[in-house]
C-alpha cells in the first residue's frame, strides 16, 4: 500500500493496532493462481514476532499456504469520512467548496511466513492461548479431541510490518484541531475513533 511519510506508523503503533483489533483478511497467494485465496479470520497476535489462528480444515486457504508460505494479513478500521468543507478554517479566506474530501483510515499489513500446524497437541495450544485472549471458564480443548481433525492450526512468523494512519498528517495543526471539533460534532460511526488517532499522532 501507499505510504507517505507523514502517515507511516511505527513497528509499536501498527502493532498495538493489531493488538487491539485481531480480525483481519489473511491473504495467500500460492502459486500460479489467478487470484489469491482472502479469508476473514479471528486471530491472536501472540507476540510482537507472532500470530496464531485456527480455520476449518476444507478451508480453500491452506492449499495457497502449502503452494507458497508467504502470506500477507491486513488489517483495516478507525474510518471516518473528512468534509471537503473541514478542509476551510473559518476567518481565513478559504474556500468551503474548493475543499478536497478524504477519508481518515488505519491499516496494517503484516508479511509473515506460514506454518501449518497439524498435531493435536499443537492445535491445542494455539486454542488455549486464543481462548486465553477472548474466553474463560470452557474445557480444554483437548477434552474436544474428537473435533480437533475438523481444524488445522496456522503459526504466522511476522517477517515484516506495514503501518498506515491516515489521519490529516500533511496539514498543520490547526487544520488538524479544527477537523477533529467536526468529527466531534457530527459523533457518527468511526468518527471518535479516527479522531482519538488524530489528536494522539497530534502528541
Amino acid at each position: 500500500m501507499l505510504i507517505h511519510p507523514w502517515d507511516a506508523a511505527s513497528e509499536e503503533e501498527a502493532l498495538a493496532f493489531v493488538r487491539a483489533s485481531e480480525f483481519g483478511h489473511l491473504v495467500a497467494s500460492g502459486r500460479g493462481r489467478d487470484v489469491p485465496v482472502v479469508v476473514p479470520t479471528q486471530f491472536l497476535l501472540a507476540d510482537s514476532s507472532t500470530v496464531l489462528l485456527h480455520l476449518a480444515r476444507p478451508n480453500p486457504v491452506w492449499a495457497a499456504i502449502e503452494e507458497n508460505p508467504a502470506v500477507l494479513l491486513s488489517l483495516a478500521g478507525d474510518w471516518a469520512y473528512v468534509r471537503g468543507a473541514w478542509k476551510a478554517l473559518p476567518g481565513t479566506g478559504e474556500d468551503p467548496r474548493l475543499g478536497i474530501p478524504t477519508t481518515y483510515y488505519a491499516a496494517v499489513q503484516l508479511v509473515c511466513h506460514g506454518e501449518i500446524v497439524d498435531d493435536a497437541e499443537g492445535k491445542a495450544e494455539i486454542l488455549r492461548a486464543q481462548l486465553a485472549r477472548l474466553d474463560h471458564g470452557l474445557a480444554d480443548p483437548a477434552e474436544h479431541r474428537r473435533s480437533l481433525p475438523g481444524i488445522r492450526g496456522l503459526r504466522l512468523s511476522i517477517q515484516k510490518i506495514d503501518g498506515k494512519f491516515k489521519y490529516g498528517g500533511n496539514a498543520d495543526e490547526a487544520h488538524r484541531r479544527y477537523v477533529a471539533e467536526r468529527l466531534a460534532e457530527r459523533g457518527g460511526p468511526g468518527d471518535e475513533a479516527a479522531r482519538a488517532h488524530l489528536l494522539r499522532r497530534l502528541g
